[in-house]
């Protein structure tokens, strides 16, 4: 039996009006907070939904319309051509399917924004419904008003979203809901009539409460808080945001105030297959501000190329002498960007796409993929790059004199090569950038550690090694914050003497650009945690966010540009090689000669393996070891899941009553065989039950028949009951009886479900 829907005057029309109002206040914070574009467009889904419900549209011809209206709002958004071709509507499905499957992996992070948009749509309508269900039936909507204040508040209290005027607004809203609805309540509890009169009346004094109310509490003067504000202690520990505190380790995008200790985290990034270690760029940044790295965002122009097309981006001269690679990258986490070595000439990836493409941008040589017309991430692909063999000789030769006028200098200064005359000028004020308020004593120091070397690869290798002196000292959790007034590198190099790679990468940038010398900071990960060799002979590194880390990059005329590594405990992958036979190997070669080592300590383990590998896959133990690791592993996905599964059995089990009745007319109607009717009758009884029509105790199957069919108004029960017993108590029956009783039989079960 369904309540009495209020009738649709204007009362009714304002109560839409302002739920209308509340759903809105959840969407407004996306605009600020988010990259959400076209909120407009959800904005009117909740509308045109909540108009359809105040009409009493049809189930069926108002879910048409939304199904319309998102698909056409997703065609508008992500696809090219017409809304009525076919050809988008094969590439959503194809995305839909792929996405489905990242759903049921938990691969949450790795959803397509055409996705994404359609997951959100369908949480508005459901929003909607709900709104519509809570007006409608239960006369109650507080639960769903204290949760928008209590959005909104948090919010307000954790991000930068300014919520006084929203708060204000929820309050407006909100008691205008719950005071409107319950009239309706006291109105059908005590039978008052809903006249438009007594409507008008309460809305009237309603009206006047709220704005009294609202109008003390604005004009009233505020107390000061009781309590200190918890909201710094919250934020030490969380990513925080450049600004102090303690931050999470990994990779992020806000580097404009460095500082502040950190906690490690051991998530799993992404995995390489490599010939050799290296390091794994992501972006690099030129400007210092004296607190942190941001980009120049006045002109970021972008190249785009495709796969296995050189990628556009100068790293150093063509006749510096390099070997050919490839590293296999499998992303764990669903990065828009890539990850790739120094000397990157192509890319390739794995998977069906209908188009990808590669965003390059020139200033922070940031590359991103863009698959099928959207910037989002995309599973394993390669990467081919040379990797440079640097000669001392001509890096010592490439010591400052005639700088400005070197024609190389033309492709340093972005991914693309110009030619306009000032770009040698612009190149060096771009990487030699400093601060106006930068301390003197930085270039002081700078200019007294390389005052006995002549060229700049032996001033940046004294700088190099001045901090991998004993007096620096690597530290995640004891690093200070600049004050107001202080330089970051300042605060560094001349009184704690204590910090992460942050510290040391910019501290050498920085006195670098004092001497002259481009330079430029680098973000990105090392080479990772070595796991074993795998069968084609290669490396296998896990990175996790624990290696996230970034260094130098200087530039030499006639060279390009070369890494530098001054953080302590790190050691550069770059290989130099002196053109001087007689000279001896560099340290650096002599790294990369200790780095060969452990693979080959790991050969002699890994035979040992595969010799026991039949004792191990029968060992039970070890199974179960696996299963317990792999459980631990992905403990969080499996704990969602489960969560899930609870919740959606929860409901399927409290709402039965509505969708069994369906359930059972498809396994009951087109059956045949006279058995069924005595199935289906002892299922109809359950329903019945479950409806609130219970059978009492010692009550004959006919008396309750009588009481059915008195209910629903009908003599269903009674024909049905009566062929019930035949086919029960009689000997013989006549073939056909359940046939004879399926349709009465259905007729009371869609009524029990209604």
């Amino acid at each position: 039996m369904t309540k009495d829907r209020p009738k649709k005057d204007f009362a009714f029309f304002l109560l839409y009006m302002f739920s209308f109002l509340l759903l809105w206040e959840w969407l407004r914070p996306m605009k600020e907070l988010t990259e959400t574009g076209y909120l407009e467009v959800f904005l009117v889904f909740v509308f045109l939904s909540l108009v359809m419900s105040f009409f009493r549209m049809p189930v069926i011809p108002a879910s048409f319309v939304k199904v319309i209206f998102v698909l056409y709002c997703i065609h508008f958004m992500y696809y090219e051509g017409t809304f009525f071709s076919a050809g988008w509507i094969g590439q959503f499905l194809e995305s839909s399917i792929i996405n489905l499957k990242l759903v049921w992996g938990a691969a949450w992070t790795e959803l397509s924004n055409d996705f994404r948009t359609l997951l959100f749509f369908i949480l508005l309508w459901m929003m909607a419904y709900l709104i519509e269900y809570w007006l409608i039936n239960r006369k109650q909507i507080f639960v769903f008003f204290f949760m928008t204040l209590v959005y909104i508040t948090v919010l307000d209290t954790f991000t930068p979203y300014e919520a006084n005027a929203a708060i204000a607004r929820t309050v407006v809203a909100g008691f205008a809901v719950m005071g409107m609805l319950a009239f309706y309540r006291i109105a059908d509890r005590e039978l008052t009539n809903k006249t438009s009169a007594n409507a008008r009346k309460w809305m009237m004094t309603l009206a006047a409460m709220i704005l009294f109310s609202v109008g003390i509490g604005y004009a009233a003067p505020k107390a000061e808080p009781a309590w200190p504000d918890p909201v710094p202690f919250l934020k030490s520990f969380g990513n925080g945001d450049g600004s102090g505190g303690t931050k999470k380790v990994g990779y992020g995008t806000d580097d404009s105030k460095l500082g502040g200790p950190f906690i490690g985290d051991d998530t799993l990034v992404f995995t390489a297959e490599a010939d050799s270690r290296h390091y794994w760029r992501v972006e690099t940044k030129d400007v210092y501000t004296g607190k942190g790295w941001i980009t120049n965002s006045e002109s970021s122009p972008t190249l785009r190329f495709e796969q296995n097309q050189m990628v556009p981006m100068f790293q150093f001269h063509p006749e510096v002498k390099t070997e050919q690679h490839t590293s296999r990258v499998n992303p764990k986490i669903g990065y828009p960007h890539l990850v790739y070595p120094l000397g990157v000439s192509s890319v390739e990836a794995s998977g069906t796409f209908t188009s990808l493409e590669f965003s390059l941008n020139t200033h922070t040589e940031k590359i991103l993929s863009v698959a099928n017309g959207q910037k989002d991430a995309i599973g394993p692909y390669s990467v081919t790059f040379d990797s440079p063999i640097y000669s001392i000789e001509k890096l010592q030769a490439a010591g400052g004199a005639g700088v400005e006028t070197n024609e190389d200098l033309n492709a340093a200064g972005g991914a693309g090569v110009e030619t306009n005359e000032d770009l040698n000028a612009r190149m060096l004020s771009r990487y030699t950038q400093l601060p106006t308020g930068l301390p003197a004593r930085i270039g002081r120091l700078a200019a007294e550690i390389s005052e006995k070397e002549t060229n700049w690869i032996d001033k940046a290798k004294a700088i190099e090694t001045y901090f991998r002196s004993n007096e620096f000292v690597y530290d995640q959790t004891q690093v200070a914050v600049p004050e107001e007034n202080q330089d970051y590198v300042d605060q560094f190099v001349f009184e704690t003497k204590r910090g992460y790679c942050d510290n040391f990468s910019t501290s050498m940038t920085v006195m670098l650009r004092t001497l002259g010398i481009p330079a430029r900071w680098v973000k990105g990960y090392t080479e990772g945690e070595y796991k074993e060799t795998t069968n084609n002979g290669r490396r296998l590194y896990e990175i996790t966010n624990n290696n996230a880390h970034s260094w130098v990059e200087a530039y030499f005329p006639g060279v390009g540009w070369v890494p530098f590594e001054p953080t302590q405990g790190f050691s550069n992958t770059v290989q130099f090689e002196s053109e001087k036979k007689e000279q001896a190997k560099t340290p650096q070669e002599e790294e990369k000669k200790e780095d060969i080592a452990p693979v080959a300590s790991n050969k002699p383990e890994q035979l040992e393996e595969e010799v026991g590998t039949a004792e191990k896959k029968a060992s039970f133990s070890d199974v179960f070891k696996k299963a317990g690791t792999s459980l631990k592993t992905k403990r969080k996905e499996i704990t969602l899941t489960l969560l899930i599964v609870a919740v959606i059995a929860a409901v399927l089990f409290k709402w039965r009553a509505k969708w069994l009745p369906g359930y059972y007319i498809l396994l009951y109607k087109y059956r045949k065989q006279d058995k069924y009717l005595e199935k289906a009758y002892l299922a109809l009884l359950d329903q019945l039950n479950r409806y609130g029509l219970r059978r009492g105790d010692g009550q004959t199957l006919r008396d309750y028949a009588n009481y059915v069919d008195q209910f629903f108004s009908t003599r269903e029960m009674r024909r049905l009951t009566a062929k019930y017993e035949e086919y029960l108590y009689r000997g013989t029956v006549n073939e056909g009886m359940w046939e004879e009783a399926k349709d009465s039989w259905e007729v009371l079960i869609k009524k029990a479900g209604a």
